[in-house]
């Protein structure tokens, strides 16, 4: 008689590769869609397009969180994570938003209230995850802000969509690829960075640690997302100054097309040095908490147990 394992097998959805999988597949079925709509005018398809066009991207990274991730994180909680927090995340900006006067100041404000909602969920989403660690935390602060992104994106290509004309379609996909382009050194990038210290001074231990460390990483994600939101503003006043072109040559608040491709071009250097330097902040967090855990371990006398003598072995991970 044969005798059966009670050892559990890895579903055979969790090798890696999925992410890139479905985004090729996601990403064909997007121009077969547009292609589709285009030959048939048949309007019901744009819900369609906005769908997979905004929610591709942002779901890979959840599928590329799965497949890397340890510990007491379930899938089912990665998926709630990115669905639930995303809509709520946006929910909440909206209200925090909603009195927020135009100024000089506004994509600073902006930035603040995202980072803190979306730091609020992810302190909810991870409050139960074992091992608390930095690589921990910025895989499910990607997922977090993943849906938001996913959720935004598609309230901005809808905007873009419906015009006094009808439907834009050429608006609403230049939309669509920008903000898919963007979104991983977005939402997802400044999430993860706060999920990181958040998660990683916590030393593998089961509890949040609360500390001017994370405090200050709150502030640094929050000017780097106001500064990543105020770019296009940035770059058209730079192009402006260094043309010597006066402000007053902006007609109802379009720039003259004799600078328009220089604002172009400093706001596409803009967003690659912030999205550097948050890539930058990113590795260097990790790198800092894993040689920490590691130091932390070594010290440890052969043969001390316990959560207070150093973290777990797993903690490396």
């Amino acid at each position: 008689m044969a005798l059966t394992s009670d050892a559990p097998v890895d579903h055979p959805h969790h090798r890696h590769g999925w992410w890139w999988k479905t985004l090729v597949v996601g990403f064909v079925l997007w121009v077969v869609t547009i292609v589709v709509t285009v030959f048939t005018s048949n309007t019901n398809l744009v819900p369609t397009i906005i769908l997979l066009g905004s929610f591709l991207v942002p779901f890979t990274v959840v599928l590329f969180v799965i497949e890397r991730v340890t510990g007491t994180v379930s899938t089912m909680q990665l998926v709630t994570a990115f669905f639930v927090g995303g809509i709520l995340g946006v929910l909440g900006a909206s209200l925090l938003e909603s009195n927020l006067r135009q100024g000089a100041a506004l994509y600073l404000l902006v930035g603040f209230v995202e980072e803190f909602v979306k730091g609020v969920l992810l302190v909810v989403v991870g409050w139960r995850v074992r091992p608390k660690t930095a690589r921990q935390g910025a895989l499910l602060g990607a997922t977090v802000g993943a849906g938001f992104a996913a959720f935004e994106s598609a309230g901005y290509a809808f905007n873009a969509a419906i015009t006094s004309r009808g439907i834009d379609l050429v608006s609403l996909l230049q939309t669509e690829v920008l903000r898919a382009i963007l979104s991983p050194v977005g939402h997802v990038l400044w999430t993860a960075i706060l999920g990181a210290v958040l998660f990683g001074v916590a030393h593998g231990r089961p509890r949040f640690r609360w500390t001017w460390t994370v405090l200050v990483t709150y502030v640094v994600v929050s000017l780097l997302h106001g500064l990543y939101d105020s770019n296009s503003t940035i770059s058209t006043v730079l192009a402006f100054v260094l043309t010597g072109t006066p402000l007053s040559a902006a007609q109802n608040g379009t720039v003259p097309m004799a600078i328009a491709g220089l604002a172009t071009t400093l706001y596409l250097v803009g967003l690659a040095i912030v999205s550097a330097i948050g890539v930058a902040v990113l590795i260097g967090v990790q790198v800092h908490f894993r040689n920490r855990a590691r130091r932390a371990t070594a010290a440890v006398p052969v043969g001390a147990t316990g959560w207070d003598d150093a973290p777990p072995p797993h903690a490396l991970r």
